[in-house]
Order: C-alpha cells, then structure tokens, then sequence
C-alpha cells in the first residue's frame, strides 16, 4: 500500500492528539489542550451509552489531554473507568440531591466547569450517551463559556436513541418516527402520527413539573396514558426501553399493554416505545401530480 497523502496523515495526527493549536489551519478543530497555551477552553464529550464500547478515539485524546475532566454517567463503574485515563477527573453526580430543583443542580454543574475555564484551563465536560441529547447541562455551559469568549464546543457521541434502533431493529427510515419527551405531550398539544413509530423519552418523569424528583408517580403516569388511548387502542403493545450501559448487562425491552402501562416500574432512565397502531395512507391527490411531473420529464 502507498504511503499516507499528507491530509490522510495530517487527519491521523490530529486524531492522536499530535496536531497543536499553532499547527492547524485556521477553523481546524484541535484534540485535546494545546501545550502552552494560557486561555480556558470547553469541550463536552460523549461516552455513549455502554461502558468502553462507545467511545471513540477523538473522544479519548480530549480527555486525556484536558487539564481536568468534569463527568456525569449514569452507572458508577463508568466513572471509575474514566478515572482511569485522567488524573484529575471530577464527579457532577454530588451536585443531585432528593429534593433540590434540578435546575439548580444544572446551574452549579455549569458553574463548576466555567469556573475552571476561567481560570485559564482546558475543561473537558465527559457525558454519558451523546452530550447534546437530553442534556440541558453541556448545551448551557458551551453556551456560556462562548459567551465568556472562550473557545467551546460539542462533539458527538453515541446516544440511547442509536441504542433503542438497533435493540429494537426499528428503521426510522421505514414507516417513520416521532419522538417527543413525555411530559410535552401533557403540558402541550401534540398531534401524534399512529401510523410511524413513537418514541417518549423520560417516561418515568411524566407530568413531572417541579423537577425535583427521580420518578412520577402512577396518577400521573396514568395521565399519560389516557393521554395515548385517544390515538391508540387500550390493548396496544407498547414497549419501555432502556439501554444497556455495562458489558455484562442486558438492555430492557419490555413489552406491556398500554392498558397497564402506568403500574411498571418506570425510571429517569426508561424509554416508551409505541409501534404504529395502523398502516399509512396513500395521498392519491399528491401521488396523481407527482404522476403529472413524471410524464412531463419523460416527455421532454
């Protein structure tokens, strides 16, 4: 094989963490904390949603690299293994507490990381799943850290939603799918498709307002579902879902009636899926001057 063209092996150093900031290109996105430099910086990473088998090599080098590492994962194992590739690696998970708003929470985990990037280092935020999604926390910071002036951005990762596709062998692409969180769909009015698929997220917390609790209770939850009989059927299959986020666990994929749905046990953690309840229709009116356009191309 020939040897690497220069942007193959400019693209392999980076990826190695061996490209400093002075050596990229201007809007070049660099690995980790570039030696020498004085000026706080953000990065909010993903660990995805299993224990070592997400991560990616980009990933990796900003932790390694950063000057300190701030984490929230959903399993204390997790912690510990990032441990592993930092010596100052820094837990959110004190920041909850049994009672106190999460917004609170979210707004000292926030304040912890801009604190350090302030004070000139390179903070890299380590997030269990993807980082953008369902998190208000990394979204907030890199928001205020540009804000600040300093440099800050996300990177993707492997996400519970990626997780639920493959567990579930569901294609997106097939018949469709919306997703919503699961108390929107009681705070506001949503039009639901019962021909693609479902996806509610934070179920457990359903009806949930004062974000201060782990869980929602079965009046609420049985809001939810009276909620969904209106577009499905009482003995609908429905599935609670959660991935899984140890190499020697298995995902949850529970099958209930939706009927049933609010006596399961139900956590931050748990996905609803809902199937289609009916096939889609064809819009013969659409398809007719789709048709029309057709013929006048063939034509031509």
């Amino acid at each position: 094989m020939d040897a690497p063209r220069p942007k193959l092996r400019r693209i392999l150093q980076i990826l190695a963490g061996r490209v400093s900031s002075a050596d990229c290109p201007k809007g070049e996105q660099r690995v980790g904390t570039p030696a020498g430099e004085t000026s706080g910086r953000l990065v909010c990473v993903g660990l995805g949603m299993m224990l070592g088998a997400h991560i990616g090599p980009r990933t990796r080098s900003y932790i390694e690299q950063a000057d300190v590492v701030f984490v929230a994962v959903s399993d204390p194992i997790v912690e510990l293994w990032v441990q592993q590739m930092h010596n100052d690696v820094r837990s959110l998970q004190p920041y909850y507490a049994e009672g106190k708003s999460r917004h609170q929470t979210y707004r000292e985990m926030v304040e912890a990381m801009l604190v350090e990037v302030r004070g000139g280092r390179g903070v890299c935020g380590a997030f269990y799943g993807h980082p953008g999604v369902f998190a208000q926390v990394p979204h907030a910071a890199i928001a205020r850290a540009r804000q600040e002036g300093f440099p800050a951005h996300m990177e993707a990762a492997v996400s519970a939603e990626d997780c639920l596709y493959a567990d579930l062998g569901i294609d997106p692409g097939g018949v469709g799918c919306q997703h919503y969180e699961a108390s929107q769909l009681l705070f506001y009015r949503r039009t639901i498709e019962p021909s693609a698929y479902l996806v509610l997220w934070q179920v457990g917390l359903a009806g949930d307002r004062t974000y201060r609790r782990f869980a929602s209770g079965p009046e609420l939850r049985q809001l939810l579902v009276d909620r969904l009989l209106v577009d499905y059927p009482a003995d609908h299959e429905v599935i609670v879902y959660e991935a899984a986020t140890l190499p020697i666990g298995q995902p949850r994929m529970e099958s209930v009636r939706l009927r049933d749905l609010a006596a399961m046990d139900l956590g931050m953690h748990s996905t609803l899926v809902v199937p289609p309840s009916r096939a889609m229709e064809r819009d013969q009116a659409l398809l007719a001057r789709i048709q029309e356009i057709e013929e006048r191309y063939a034509a031509t």
